[in-house]
């Protein structure tokens, strides 16, 4: 989107963009708790991507990628069309890691399936039919969105359990790790932490150590995987088989191809996926892609040492943390809402 927006801008001449999507709109991550706590509805989280095409000149073709040919630079669509290219830019996200076993488990990623699924469990969960649910996953999103359908279900009658290898936010400051931990015991969410979900089963998980929790529903949202479709392309990848990428988002392997966001590894700076950080890197690309169009040297993404984290609580109340501090209250969802309502119109073009 932040590429499009520049091109948009400032157009160059004698450019042909081509936009593939597999969809008409994009969701924005940071607004999707806040959607299944109720806060939003769906319209508010989402943008249109052919307006901002259209602005940029470029064509919209709404399909996947499913490989690229770096040999003959083209990509293969979804539905067989091979799409040339001097210049290839990825920003296809990453994908949720499947749950082990053969039991069911709801996948925070792709997130329109989420949603979907969302729906079916809270309707069944209003019958009466749902009244345990299993949340995998100790991160900022597992938290985030299991305290948010905790609030979408009330007053529904549902108990919720986190599970987590590590503790509770592991990779964040022990302030913020206490401060979360204290809302997860004031909204009566039982925590497990340290302990190994083997496998997802029918009617609940089995844990490290022969134990099982029942539940009748199970939300998977232990981290991201790159798409299967990257290792099969021939470009180089980290171990976990993400685009390695310089500092100037450019491919270590095949400087025409540029990747940001999710897909995109920086080399020698592994480190979580983060909303925060792949916004901050769309102006960076669009830079690049310029610099690299008119043959001019690329400049270095500089990521931040700290990034503020804003984690939405379910009801109209967040925490923040930020390195070694924490704070947490109604005053920080509002800000929260205030900076991704902005993000969102910044790219909205159709209203």
């Amino acid at each position: 989107m932040a590429v499009l927006k520049n091109f948009g801008d400032a157009p160059l001449g004698g450019v042909s963009l081509t936009l593939l999507s597999p969809r008409h709109y994009a969701l924005y991550s940071g607004m999707i708790p806040g959607l299944v706590a109720g806060h939003y509805r769906l319209e508010d989280c989402r943008i249109d991507l052919a307006p901002l095409a259209d602005r940029a000149g470029a064509s919209f073709l709404e399909d996947s990628a499913v490989g690229i040919d770096p040999a003959r630079c083209d990509v293969t669509t979804a539905r067989g069309e091979r799409l040339p290219y001097d210049l290839l830019s990825l920003d296809v996200g990453s994908e949720g890691t499947a749950a082990p076993g053969a039991g069911p488990a709801l996948r925070v990623r792709p997130i329109e399936i989420f949603l979907w699924n969302w729906e079916q469990l809270r309707e069944s969960a209003r019958r009466g039919e749902v009244t345990r649910i299993a949340v995998v996953g100790g991160g900022a999103a597992g938290i985030e969105l299991l305290l948010a359908m905790q609030h979408g279900l009330s007053p529904a009658a549902v108990q919720f359990a986190l599970f987590s290898d590590l503790p509770v936010l592991a990779g964040h400051g022990e302030s913020t790790r206490r401060t979360i931990n204290r809302i997860l015991a004031e909204r009566g969410i039982e925590v497990r932490a340290g302990r190994k979900v083997l496998a997802a089963v029918a009617g609940g998980l089995e844990v490290e150590g022969g134990g099982r929790f029942e539940a009748q529903a199970t939300v998977w949202a232990t981290g991201a995987r790159a798409p299967s479709w990257i290792a099969a392309c021939g470009i180089g990848t980290d171990p976990l088989g993400f685009v390695e990428v310089s500092d100037a988002l450019q491919s270590r392997s095949h400087p025409e191809i540029f990747a940001a966001g999710d897909v995109a590894s920086l080399a020698g700076k592994a480190g979580p996926k983060s909303g925060v950080i792949a916004v901050r890197q769309g102006p960076a690309l669009a830079r690049n892609l310029r610099l690299a169009l008119s043959g001019k040297a690329l400049q270095p993404f500089r990521a931040p040492a700290r990034t503020l984290a804003l984690i939405s609580c379910g009801d109209r109340y967040a925490a923040a943390s930020w390195g070694p501090l924490a704070l947490r209250g109604a005053w920080l969802w509002r800000w929260k809402d205030r900076i991704d309502r902005r993000f969102v119109a910044r790219y909205r073009l159709d209203t």
